[in-house]
């Protein structure tokens, strides 16, 4: 692998031509430039591309790795793009130009964004999705809510992130219980809705967990990168024998992308590395929602889970975090059709069915 991949930082400061000779070493070899043979020097450390002014303190450093550095596997990429410099203050990941030499060491979304129009016979509308609620509740009501949501019509219905193996609803029991349910709404629509339940688990139960689910009759999976790992997702795509669709929820990320002189930017975190690490759907929070992504946060994830890149297909974004039926022409206009609209919360507020039914019949027109 000769080729290079292009990495850019933000630097808040001074001497940056400093920071970028420290950068450069550190997210290579960590060791001593001047210690390390004249090849090391040459071709292994990274090289200074460009710095460039963009405001007041403020500095774009672009610096180019050899893609041999990244042993074509996901944890290493990860390493050589924020591994130490993310204890660095004031720097933060701004953007990636991946060359094909890395792009075809992952297979990405086993579906992406065509797989599940297919999947779910919806040839031109967004996905319908929601979760269910709250933390708390038993089993049986969790398992009645589903089919509730199924028969109004719904794509996915995914446990809340926070759903695990609480007392009150047991991860086996839960599964079982509102995969029969959705099923059960299947038989009766004649649509494919898919449960997903959480794999909010120990790591050391993920594939075991996920095949349990597959053969209680779930349709899909909900992971959480930020707490299981970006690389345990991709391990769960691309398994054959689980073989279902994978939405990425983003418990534990917010702190990567809540500070403007920290972290990764939404686009490369939410929409990027997601598509990468084989998410179908990119779960994230929408501007006027609960939290506080912007409306150009929001648009950079949307356009890298879909830009072209290479043979990785494209993959749904979910914009959610307190969304309500009155937000889906917006939502719609931001997005267009290639999003899961997902709200969750808002439609237990008055009568589920009602709720559930104008949704659908408000995508539907």
């Amino acid at each position: 692998m000769t080729d290079r991949l292009y990495v850019t930082y933000e630097y808040f400061g001074t001497g940056p031509q400093e920071v970028a000779d420290f950068i450069r070493v550190e997210q290579s070899i960590e060791f001593p430039f001047d210690l390390a043979p004249t090849w090391i020097q040459n071709e292994v450390v990274g090289k200074i591309e460009s710095i460039t002014e963009i405001g007041e303190g403020l500095h774009q450093i672009c610096i180019s790795y050899l893609a041999g550095n990244t042993g074509g596997e996901l944890p290493q990429l990860l390493n050589v793009l924020w591994g130490n410099v993310s204890l660095v203050p004031n720097v933060r990941l701004v953007d990636v130009v991946l060359p094909e030499s890395i792009t075809r060491s992952f297979k990405g979304p086993r579906f992406g964004i065509q797989g599940l129009r297919k999947h779910f016979g919806a040839s031109e509308r967004p996905l319908l999705t929601t979760a269910l609620k709250p933390m708390g509740s038993s089993s049986e009501t969790l398992a009645e809510m589903a089919r509730t949501l199924a028969l109004a019509g719904f794509d996915l219905i995914k446990d809340d992130h926070s759903l695990a193996n609480q007392p009150w609803s047991k991860w086996r029991e839960r599964v079982e219980m509102v995969s029969r349910a959705v099923n059960e709404a299947n038989d009766v629509t004649g649509k494919q809705c898919a449960y997903a339940p959480s794999l909010n688990l120990p790591f050391d139960q993920l594939h075991e967990a996920a095949r349990m689910a597959k053969s209680l009759g779930a349709g899909s999976l909900l992971v959480l990168p930020g707490i299981t790992g970006f690389d345990s997702m991709r391990t769960l795509s691309e398994d054959d024998s689980i073989g279902l669709p994978i939405q990425a929820h983003p418990a534990l990320l917010g702190s990567y992308v809540s500070s403007p002189k920290n972290g990764i930017s939404h686009g490369i975190l939410f929409g990027l590395l997601a598509r990468l690490a084989g998410a179908d759907i990119t779960i994230f929070p929408n501007t006027g929602g609960r939290f506080s992504f912007t409306p150009e946060q929001c648009e950079e994830i949307r356009e890298k889970a879909q830009r072209p890149l290479d043979e990785i297909k494209p993959i749904w974004v979910a914009p959610a975090g307190g969304m309500t039926l009155e937000k889906i022409p917006e939502m719609l206009k931001a997005y267009g059709k290639d999003c899961a609209l997902l709200i969750g919360g808002a439609l237990s507020r008055g009568d589920l069915a009602s709720n559930a039914s104008a949704m659908v019949r408000a995508v539907e027109a």
